[in-house]
């Protein structure tokens, strides 16, 4: 699985594990609604600045995102 998709997955089970729609997330993270989904998807190249951004708006350590 490439690094991407993994992260996109592993975004998309932290955010049902708090109970929040993409929308939501987007809206705490301060990024765009239509940003999410792509993300994953494992469309997006996402910068550091954006995996802070979602950790800090899910409350998990960055490492959660690259779990396997």
């Amino acid at each position: 699985m490439e690094i991407k998709q993994k992260f996109g997955k592993n975004l998309k089970r932290l955010r049902l594990e708090k109970g929040m729609s993409q929308e939501s997330l987007a809206l705490t993270a301060d990024l765009d609604r239509t940003y999410i989904p792509s993300i994953e998807k494992g469309l997006r190249n996402v910068s550091i600045t954006v995996v802070e951004k979602l950790a800090l708006a899910l409350n998990a350590n960055i490492s959660e995102f690259f779990k396997d």
